[in-house]
């Protein structure tokens, strides 16, 4: 009990760091508030455990509640203090606005005003063959240069116009290339706040210790998660006999390596691009899954839409590439099962309908066969809990709205605007397939919650090409696989 409420204090300290980072500068509403809205779900957990126990949990109707609760009043305060600045912090240029300013821990500069001569080596970064320049506005926060691309590749147009401007002003400015309202593309010259910090602030954006605490106490808590999927009511066994924890470490062990691969992907790509980035963080939570996940932060803006694409798919492909085996092995060791009247849950890892996926009814008749019929279901191995989980996981990733790893592929496939598009048709579908999978319910929900914008890229003009166009395409079939049940047509044919 002394270590689960360890492990809820440094979640709360953790989640107070991050929500710190990521709203000063943004919105005037206190961090403890909106900490502390947060961090409802956790307390009324930790609250009716102090009350009532381990042996009577919270309903699951309670813990969701709240949690909706938690995110929408979060965003109304966040939205709220956002339209109490100032007006010159309110409305920032529209490089600016556009510029990824949340994964930058300072904040904007105000810029310094360019003299005549300054104008001039401005003037002379765009030659006329490749951008030429119509009008220079200057904001507050940025140098807007408006103009007609005349360069046919729009890349070698960004690069040569940041070479130049690296060359006649060194690291001063970040050089963006947006496209305005209309479609028409310009560029924006906006403060480097990182210039010359990158290596000095390099041993306090790892924070190893930091990553290998929560890892230590995750991989506790999903263990006790663990214990609890192998050993129905165990509670009061593990404490006369601890060595019951070995049991729970299959499912530890398999949800940890799902999750750590996927973030892994995102941090190697991060690497390879030069975008400075976290260690993974793990989040621990002694209930439910036994963790909320794991995440990076890039705290350096991503240079283009191909950057953008790779970072974003190379975690949920990764994941997926671990998922599938993980998935099958604990398939091939569960228990088939009489399907109960009613189901009493929507997903019952002790009698699972494999219908309610078409990826996962595949799976399990290709693993069990003729034993695996209409009216029978799966009663699943520990493993195969955390491989449904991360399967799971990784349709959720690929969810196409927003900051989500969807939400990157799309932008980066098909724009900015495009994205948004796709982003808001995205939400209705999800919320008409949940009257299929009523699992999905949840997560409709919270989608609508979620910013609909992407932060771009600083070249957010150039395309991809073909190749990374069809594993996008490929990344939303696999979306569709998990998340649509087995039509009936099919599943008769396979019995």
């Amino acid at each position: 009990m002394i270590i689960d409420w360890i492990i809820l204090l440094l979640m709360a300290l953790f989640t107070y760091v991050i929500v710190r980072r990521s709203v000063v500068g943004v919105t005037t509403t206190p961090v403890w508030l909106l900490w502390l809205v947060l961090m409802i779900p956790p307390f009324v957990w930790s609250l009716w455990v102090a009350i009532y126990g381990t042996k009577q949990l919270p309903p699951i109707e309670l813990l969701i509640g709240m949690s909706i609760l938690s995110i929408f009043f979060y965003l109304k305060l966040h939205q709220k203090g956002r339209k109490n600045l100032t007006p010159t912090q309110n409305e920032p240029s529209p490089g600016a606005k556009l510029l990824p300013v949340k994964e930058v821990a300072p904040p904007p500069e105000t810029l310094r005003p360019i003299d005549k001569t300054e104008e001039t080596k401005l003037k002379n970064c765009f030659p006329w063959s490749i951008f030429y320049v119509n009008n220079i506005e200057y904001r507050p926060q940025a140098i807007i240069c408006r103009g007609q691309l005349r360069e046919k590749s729009p890349s070698q147009a960004y690069d040569r116009i940041k070479e130049n401007v690296r060359v006649e002003f060194g690291d001063r400015f970040l050089v963006l290339f947006q496209e305005d309202p209309n479609g028409k593309p310009f560029f924006a010259l906006v403060p480097n706040v990182q210039a010359g910090a990158n290596k000095r602030n390099n041993s306090k954006l790892t924070r190893p210790g930091l990553a290998l605490g929560l890892l230590i106490a995750t991989i506790y808590t999903t263990t006790l998660v663990g214990v609890e999927i192998a050993n129905a009511n165990s509670g009061e066994a593990l404490k006369s006999n601890p060595e019951l924890l070995l049991s729970g470490l299959p499912y530890a062990i398999a949800l940890m390596t799902i999750l750590g691969i996927h973030e892994l992907g995102h941090y190697l790509a991060a690497r390879y691009y030069k975008i400075r980035a976290t260690l993974p963080y793990f989040i621990p939570f002694p209930a439910f899954l036994g963790t909320f996940g794991a995440f990076i932060q890039m705290r350096s803006p991503v240079p283009n839409r191909k950057a953008l694409f790779d970072v974003s798919i190379a975690g949920p492909l990764a994941g997926f590439v671990v998922t599938l085996p993980i998935l099958i092995w604990g398939l091939a060791h569960s228990t088939v099962v009489s399907l109960p009247e009613k189901a009493d849950q929507i997903l019952n890892p002790n009698a699972l309908n494999p219908n309610y996926s078409l990826l996962l009814a595949l799976l399990s008749k290709l693993t069990l066969g003729i034993q695996l019929s209409a009216d029978r279901g799966l009663d699943l191995h520990p493993v195969a809990v955390a491989g449904l989980l991360g399967t799971i996981a990784t349709a959720l990733n690929l969810m196409p709205v927003g900051q989500l790893d969807g939400g990157h592929i799309i932008h980066a496939m098909f724009g900015q605007r495009n994205g948004i598009a796709i982003g808001q048709i995205s939400r209705f579908l999800l919320l008409g397939v949940s009257l299929l999978q009523p699992g999905l319910w949840l997560w409709a929900i919270i989608l609508f919650f979620m910013p609909i914008a992407d932060e771009p890229a600083l070249n957010d003009i150039s395309e991809l090409d073909n190749n990374r166009d069809i594993l996008g395409i490929l990344a939303m079939v696999l979306l569709v696989i998990i998340i649509l049940p087995m039509p009936k047509a099919i599943a008769q044919l396979l019995n």
